[in-house]
């Protein structure tokens, strides 16, 4: 498969195309899918993890970075965990801002008055809140951006295929 190069010129990020289908370093996912939400790219990497609990799940990686590949329907089979795949998805951008750290500030609090979770829980949930919101006053944002994919499709990467 061949595949050719360009650059986007603001930011120096290195994007390769295939029939009109970006594919996305996985060490520049999270800078650049941003541009990419609701849109179908193409992202390589090994597969570090296979969630155990229904296996709708993956955790891709390489030296540079990882995403997370999300599927509704297929189930990633446990085998390909230290396969290097080319996986198809869509972008998807989940966003923390302030009405969701309020929404998890009472679900957290009606959850320890229930007796659902305990003291270290709750402190531990309390932290991570506030470690949100502490993100995003040093960032001077009003939101948090967490970028993963939904899965369309992965092919196995043979040791000679030559990508990029």
């Amino acid at each position: 498969m061949l595949y050719s190069c360009q650059s986007k010129e603001q930011d120096n990020t290195t994007l390769f195309t295939k029939e009109s289908q970006q594919v996305i370093a996985l060490g520049d996912f999270d800078d650049i899918a941003g541009d990419f939400v609701d849109q179908e790219v193409k992202v390589k990497g090994i597969v570090d993890h296979v969630c155990k609990h229904g296996g709708k799940k993956l955790l891709l990686v390489n030296d540079d970075g990882d995403v997370h590949v999300k599927a509704s329907e297929e189930r990633f089979k446990e085998e390909l965990i230290g396969e290097e795949i080319m996986v198809t998805g869509i972008v998807e951008e989940f966003r923390v801002d302030e009405g969701y750290c309020l929404q998890m500030d009472e679900d957290n609090m009606n959850s320890h008055k229930e007796g659902k979770t305990d003291s270290e829980l709750y402190e531990k949930k309390k932290h991570n809140i506030q470690a949100y919101r502490d993100s995003m006053t040093a960032s001077g944002v009003d939101h948090l951006s967490f970028y993963s994919l939904v899965f369309v499709s992965y092919e196995i990467i043979e040791n000679d295929q030559e990508i990029n």
